[in-house]
């Protein structure tokens, strides 16, 4: 999978207002907007022509652009965010996808779907069941995908400590290789895939993102980031420690195609 484009959104002035379950103190707007535009220039410098949209001060969640939609082969998928303060971002965001997408669909209620929840693998898609995306959600998204000659899976997360969203402990590799934490990587639904195991103690590592033979990776994970090499695959690391403090990682701050 080639990526040529990227959507990304800076935090915004009211960043700190945003959900939270890490209880990791309130994040400083200053150091977040220098790790966001070292994440914009890592995406550049793997060859992605980034839209930059500007910051949108009434919602805090907005920079987490990630879980607005989901898009794949030419479709894209509004989504339905599970938090009720985050529903306006997906409207917010729709002029900037329709400048890209001819083709596009929508989740609809009772249906909810965070991008978060949607790791694509190849022709494979797993899909997580968790607070925020439920299973009407799930079937939605499973149904528009399936024309596209992509496959899914659903994985229910709910109740696994730590696990936000999928994507918290899952990471495409290329190939039919996954990252997973302890924690996911014994689960049927990932039988048959090579299984990198994601260390104790570095499970926020595994919200990796594979761009265009290069996997960007939160700093300070030396044992995981190690074992991605060890797979041949360059590593861009890049400190996340302001976006970690509202349970966001690398993934969920651009919309890659």
């Amino acid at each position: 999978m080639t990526f040529t484009r990227a959507i990304v959104r800076p935090p915004s002035a009211t960043f700190a207002e945003g959900l939270t379950t890490a209880g990791l103190g309130p994040p400083d707007l200053p150091a977040a907007l220098a790790q966001h535009a070292a994440y914009l220039a890592a995406l550049e410098a793997c060859g992605l022509e980034v839209t930059t949209l500007p910051p949108d001060d009434r919602f805090p969640d907005s920079t987490f652009v990630e879980d607005t939609a989901v898009l794949a082969r030419g479709l894209a998928v509004l989504c339905r965010p599970g938090a009720p303060s985050r529903a306006g971002e997906v409207d917010a965001i729709r002029p900037a996808l329709e400048a890209f997408f001819h083709s596009s669909a929508a989740i609809e209620a009772p249906g909810t779907v965070d991008g978060g929840d949607v790791c694509e693998a190849g022709d494979h898609v797993f899909i997580g069941v968790s607070e925020r995306t439920n299973e009407g959600g799930a079937r939605q998204l499973a149904s528009l995908l399936s024309p596209l000659g992509l496959g899914s899976s659903v994985v229910d997360i709910r109740g696994i400590p730590g696990l936000l969203h999928l994507k918290s402990g899952i990471a495409w590799l290329g190939g039919r290789t996954l990252a997973l934490t302890d924690l996911l990587a014994s689960r049927p639904e990932f039988r048959g895939w090579s299984r990198l195991p994601v260390p104790p103690g570095e499970e926020y590592a595994a919200n990796a993102v594979l761009v265009n033979g290069r996997v960007l990776l939160a700093a300070g994970f030396p044992r995981f980031e190690g074992a991605v090499r060890a797979l041949g695959l360059p590593t861009v690391p890049l400190d996340m420690s302001e976006f970690r403090k509202l349970d966001g990682g690398l993934s969920c701050l651009s919309l890659r195609f």
